[in-house]
C-alpha cells in the first residue's frame, strides 16, 4: 500500500465531526420537510417559485444568522440584531427620502442624486453596524460584561432610536425602490401557466448578497485562523489561551462582524420592503437563534456551521409556509410551530451527540484494555 491509499484509509476511517453530522441532519430534515409539503399540500411548493419566495423574504434573517453563528461559536450570544436591523432600514429610508429627522432638526440630502442617495445609505448601514458591533463587542471582550445584558441593552437602545429618528412610518421613494427591487430572472428554473408559457423563477437582489455572505463566512470560519480562534475560544477558552489565541480580540472580533452583519441585513431589509418602521424585524433576534440551533450551531460554542445556518433559515421558513398553507393563519400558530421545532432539534442534537460521545468512549475503554493487554 502506497502513501496515497494510507492516508486515504486514514481518512475513511475518521469519525465524522459534531458539527458535519448536524449539519447532515439539518440538511436531511429539510429536504424531507419540503419533499412532504410537496407530495401532500402540492400547489405552490411544487413550482420553483415558492423556494425563491422564502429566500426573497428571508435574506436578511440568513444574514443576521450567519452574524449569530459566529458568536454563537464562541460561546457568546447577541440579541440585539434585529433592533440595530430595524434602525438601518429606518435610517437607509430617511436617506432614500432625502432628509433624517434627528433632534427636531433635519439634515438635508435633497442634494445628493438619487444614485449616490442609495450609496450613502449603504455606507451608513455598515457604520451603524459597525458602532454597534465595536461598543457591544468591546464591553464584553475587555470589560468581561454579561453579554446578554450588553446586547439587551443594545437592542433597546436600537429601538429608541427608530422613533428619535422618525416617529412616523416612513416609504421610500418608488423610483429608488424599483432599483432596489430589481429581480434577477432563473430562464432554466420556472413553471408553465395554463397557457403553456414558461414563467421563470425570480429572485432579489437581497439573496444574492446573502449567499455572497455565507460563503464569505464559511470560507473565514474553514480555510482562515481567526475561524479556527472562533471554534477554540467556544470550545475551552482556557485551551485556546493556552495554545496562544488572543480570547479578548477573537471575542470582540466575533461581535464586531456580527454587528456588520446586522446592519448589511438591515439595508437587505429595506430593499425588500421599502418601508421604515419601529416594529420592523420584530423577533427577529429569535428566529435568528432559532435558525442558528437548527442548523446545528450549539449555545455552549464550539460547534456550528454557517451552510447549517442556512437551511436552518429555509427549514423555519419552509414550517411557517406551510402551516399557512394548512390554513392556520394566526399569528400564534406559526409562534407554536417554531417553538415545537426548536425544541426539537435541541432534543435530537443532544440525543446524537450523546449516543456519539458515549460510542467514542466505548472505543477509548476497549483500546485502553487492548493496550493493557
Amino acid at each position: 500500500m502506497n502513501k496515497q491509499q494510507r492516508e486515504g484509509a486514514l481518512r475513511r476511517r475518521e469519525p465524522i465531526s459534531d458539527t458535519q453530522l448536524l449539519l447532515t441532519i439539518t440538511i436531511c430534515i429539510f429536504i424531507g420537510m419540503y419533499v412532504m409539503a410537496m407530495l401532500i399540500w402540492g400547489g405552490g411548493f411544487k413550482k420553483p417559485q415558492m423556494l425563491f419566495d422564502i429566500l426573497n423574504d428571508n435574506a436578511y434573517l440568513v444574514i443576521i444568522s450567519c452574524g449569530l453563528t459566529i458568536v454563537m461559536i464562541t460561546g457568546s450570544i447577541d440579541i440585539s440584531v434585529g433592533g440595530v436591523t430595524a434602525f438601518v432600514a429606518m435610517v437607509g429610508v430617511m436617506i432614500l427620502n432625502g432628509k433624517l429627522s434627528l433632534f427636531n432638526g433635519i439634515i438635508e440630502t435633497l442634494s445628493l442624486p438619487e444614485s449616490w442617495r442609495i450609496v450613502f445609505a449603504m455606507l451608513m448601514s455598515l457604520l451603524i453596524g459597525l458602532a454597534f458591533g465595536a461598543v457591544q463587542g468591546f464591553l464584553i471582550a475587555h470589560l468581561e460584561i454579561q453579554p446578554f445584558i450588553i446586547t439587551l441593552a443594545g437592542m433597546f437602545f436600537a429601538r429608541g432610536m427608530i422613533t428619535i429618528v422618525s416617529v412616523d412610518p416612513q416609504k421610500a421613494p418608488q423610483d429608488l425602490m424599483d432599483i432596489l427591487q430589481t429581480r434577477i430572472s432563473i430562464p432554466w428554473l420556472g413553471s408553465v401557466n395554463k397557457k403553456g408559457v414558461l414563467i421563470p423563477a425570480r429572485m432579489e437582489i437581497g439573496v444574492v448578497i446573502a449567499v455572497v455572505v455565507v460563503v464569505i463566512i464559511f470560507i473565514l470560519l474553514y480555510k482562515r485562523r481567526l475561524g479556527r480562534c472562533f471554534y477554540a475560544v467556544g470550545g475551552n477558552r482556557q485551551s485556546a489561551l493556552m495554545l496562544g489565541v488572543n480570547v479578548r480580540k477573537t471575542r470582540f472580533l466575533a461581535h464586531l462582524l456580527c454587528g456588520i452583519l446586522s446592519g448589511i441585513a438591515g439595508f437587505v431589509f429595506m430593499m425588500h420592503t421599502g418601508a421604515g418602521n419601529a416594529t420592523n424585524a420584530t423577533a427577529a433576534e429569535m428566529n435568528a437563534i432559532a435558525s442558528s440551533i437548527i442548523g446545528g450551531t450549539l449555545l455552549t460554542g464550539g460547534v456550528g456551521n454557517v451552510i447549517g445556518t442556512f437551511f436552518g433559515v429555509l427549514t423555519l421558513s419552509t414550517i411557517k409556509s406551510i402551516v399557512t398553507t394548512s390554513g392556520l393563519r394566526d399569528p400564534w400558530w406559526q409562534s407554536i410551530t417554531t417553538g415545537a421545532m426548536l425544541c426539537f432539534f435541541i432534543l435530537l442534537q443532544s440525543v446524537v451527540l450523546m449516543r456519539k460521545n458515549r460510542g467514542k468512549n466505548k472505543k477509548r475503554k476497549e483500546d485502553g484494555k487492548k493496550d493493557e493487554a
